[in-house]
Formats: structure tokens, sequence, C-alpha cells
């Protein structure tokens, strides 16, 4: 039982991440598509959100290790593991695989992020990061 306890307050830790990098964004940029079009608030953006996606990652790894699941070789199939489990819907899933789609694109070829694709994820998708770790922490209380 004492594992458990900690993988909960590391858990807290990565909400705690997630949460902070969404600050960021809505201090930043209030949420203003057109706030992005300034190259600095992009990268502000862009950094906070990778941030927040490999906190995610970090709590799916947690979840697999912890519950002594089949290890993941990618980043995209720490989700799908968790899916696979019962542990996320299928809609969780999708959206999540996506974010680590943007995410490989930010770290990896950072020239290639489409402004119009930043935009959407402002408008629709950040909030797909709180129904993430809202169904992850429903997992340790």
């Amino acid at each position: 039982m004492g594992g458990f306890m900690l993988e909960k307050d590391v858990i807290l830790s990565k909400i705690s991440i997630i949460k902070n990098c969404l600050n960021t964004i809505h201090k930043v940029t209030a949420l203003n598509v057109s706030s992005l079009d300034d190259v600095m608030i992009q990268d502000v953006f862009v950094l906070n959100l990778q941030r927040a996606i490999q906190a995610a990652i970090d709590m799916a790894n947690i979840v697999i290790s912890e519950r002594g699941l089949k290890l993941p070789a990618t980043y995209r199939e720490c989700f799908h593991v968790l899916h696979t489990n019962g542990l996320i819907e299928k809609e969780i899933f999708n959206k999540m695989s996506s974010m680590v789609g943007f995410r490989n694109i930010a770290v990896h070829d950072y020239q290639q992020i489409d402004l119009d694709i930043l935009k959407s994820i402002m408008e629709k998708h950040l909030k797909d990061l709180e129904e993430y770790y809202s169904v992850i922490y429903t997992l340790y209380v």
C-alpha cells in the first residue's frame, strides 16, 4: 500500500504540471486565437503544450507500471495500453494520441507546425488534457 500513496503523489504532481502549463497558456494568450499570430506567444503556447503532453504521457506510464501492464514501445502506445485495459475511453485515447502526434512534431520538426493546427488546439483541444487527467485522477481517489 505504501507504493500506492507514492504513485498518487506523483500523479498529483503531474496533474499540477498540466494545470500550470494550461494556466500559463491562458495567461499569455487569453485564449484568443489571434494571439498566436505573435511568434513569441506561439513559442510559449507550444512549449507549455509540450510540457503538459509530456506530463500526461508520464502519468500513463506511472499507471502502466503500477498496474504491471504491458510496457508500451511508443508514447502513443501508452494511451492504447490504458484504453485496452479499460482505464480510459476510446474517445480519450484518440484525443491523447493526437496530442502525442502534435508533441512529436513540436519536438522533432518545429518548422512543420501549422498555425491553423495551433489555433485549433487552442479552441478545441486544451480541455482534452483536463478530461484526461480527471479520469486518471479518479483511479487514485
